[in-house]
Order: structure tokens, then sequence, then C-alpha cells
């Protein structure tokens, strides 16, 4: 049984491999937003998609990504991330392309975790609790401790599910080349009701909203959906409002990752292990295509559109 000395210093070489990461990724900031979610956010970079990947695949996914996208992660270590007993290693991924919190547990996953998609770094934990509650979320994890810091789960209208963490020393990651996507799927009765919660917490705003976007989009031509874009201090979202008559593998990525040369990136994909599920297909405003990675994790990766 390990004591609760060598839990310690574990948790310890997590903390010090988190904070002193470093990464060749440059790039911009993330477009400025309303200043309400800007006093909560403290930059795009710290936005982690949640990563769970099968169990015994963590070092095949990382090498893959990295293989991809490039970049550079922490040493894997052993940890608990939850409030309750549980056991997973634990590994971030920075690459120009957006940063990874990537899970590979060695116990069950206690509910719900697994079912949040991404974690956002705040400034003051129980402010962004309160504010996710005065903004019509349900804080469905309350505030717990971990190796390095605090942590919540709240939920959306719609079942959409965010992690708020914050770090007892403040993380130094460097910004990402290109800000990523959060792809999420509401259904149309819960639309109103998310949007008004989501942009009031993140402070974000929308920049495109188009009711009948072609549902090629999605693998269903002949159709339409309902698309949104946001941006703001917690970076990126396309919401789409859809029935749920999604074809695999639609609705299983969680986020998007914009590149300069989406064929290069597939074939760089291929290499490394990756499988191409759909595409790539040229819509209105990008060239796309979804992509599963070893381990079991499906991202959509895109460039722009020539001439757009």
């Amino acid at each position: 049984m390990r004591s609760r000395l060598a839990v310690r210093l574990r948790a310890a070489a997590v903390a010090a491999a988190l904070l002193a990461v470093g990464s060749a990724t440059t790039g911009p900031p993330a477009q400025a937003a309303p200043a309400a979610g800007t006093a909560l956010a403290v930059g795009t970079q710290y936005d982690t998609t949640h990563v769970y990947v099968t169990p015994g695949s963590m070092d095949a996914f990382v090498t893959s990504w990295e293989a991809t996208f490039g970049g550079s992660h922490t040493p894997k270590a052993l940890v608990t991330v939850t409030p309750t007993p549980s056991s997973t290693y634990s590994q971030l991924v920075l690459s120009p392309a957006g940063t990874l919190s990537v899970f590979d547990y060695v116990t069950p996953v206690p509910y719900p975790f697994g079912a949040e998609r991404t974690g956002w770094l705040v400034q003051d934990l129980d402010r962004g609790v309160r504010r996710a509650e005065e903004a019509g979320a349900g804080v469905v994890v309350a505030p717990f401790d971990d190796p390095i810091g605090r942590d919540a789960v709240i939920r959306f209208p719609g079942g959409i599910d965010a992690q708020l963490y914050w770090h007892t020393t403040p993380p130094s990651y460097p910004p990402s080349a290109t800000v990523p996507e959060n792809r999420l799927y509401v259904p149309p009765g819960s639309l109103r009701a998310f949007l008004h919660s989501y942009l009031r917490f993140t402070g974000g705003r929308v920049v495109s909203d188009d009711p009948r976007a072609p549902g090629a989009e999605l693998g269903m031509p002949g159709t339409t959906y309902h698309r949104i874009r946001i941006t703001g201090p917690f970076g990126d979202t396309v919401v789409q409002a859809t029935d749920g008559h999604l074809p695999h593998p639609f609705g299983r990525e969680l986020t998007g990752y914009q590149v300069d040369d989406l064929a290069t990136t597939l074939t760089r994909a291929r290499a490394a292990g990756a499988q191409v599920l759909w595409g790539p297909r040229t819509t209105a405003d990008r060239d796309s295509a979804l992509v599963q990675f070893p381990g079991g994790y499906v991202a959509e990766i895109h460039d722009p559109h020539p001439g757009h």
C-alpha cells in the first residue's frame, strides 16, 4: 500500500511537471469578448479538452497526437483527480492546435466524470461556481481538492458539462497557434436556455447564427440544422442544434482544430496510426474531416476554405 508520503511526493511531482512544461507554440491571444467573462477566464491556452482514452492507450494516443500536430507533454503520473476514490494516469499535452488533459483510468471512472467535455481555468473557483449558478447552470460536482488545486463540474441547460479548475500555483503556458473550437450538440428545445446560460457565464458573443446550415456538414446531405458560432474569453464554440438523427461519428467529436493544410495534417495523422472516419469534405467556409486517434478520441480537423 502506498504511504501518504509517497502520494504527496507524487502529487508534488505532478504539480512541478504541470507548471514547468514548455512548448514551442506561439500565436495571438483569443479574440476580445465582453468583460464579464474576461474577469473570470485566464486564457484560452488553459481551456483543455478532457480526453478519456481506452485503458492502456495513453502512450499511443499522445505519440499519435504529437506526430500529427506537434507539441510537448508532461510526464505521465498516477493520481486521484476526483473527490471519491479513483486512480488514473494523467498527462497534459500542449500543442499548436490546443491543450489536452488526457486520462487513462486504471479504476472505474466515478460518475459524472467522463461526461465533462472541457476544463476551464478560472481566477477564482468559488466565484466561478456562483456565476454558473447565477447563469442558470447546475453544479453537478461541488468544489473539491485535487493534487494541485481545486475543481468543480457544472452543467448547462441541454446537458453540457464543463469542469472548472483552479491551481494553487498559477500555471504559465504559451498561447496556442490557433484557438480550438468546442463542438456542442444540443436539442432544439434547449437551445434558447442553453445560449442564455452559456453566454452569460462565458461572456461570449455570437459571431454567426444560421438556422438553416447545410446538413451535409454533419453527414446529412439534403437536410438543414441550426448552427451558431460563439467566441469569447473561454475560447471558440460551435453550437449545433439537431434532431439527434446523426450518422456516426458525428456527436462523438468534442473539439475542432484548425490547421494550415488539412490534407497534409491528415497524411501525418494516418502515418501516426489515426483513422479518418469522415471526409475530407469541402463546405461553405472550411475543408474538414473527422479523425479517430489511438485510444478512441475523435476530433474534427479543418482548414479555412480557399477564398474565405
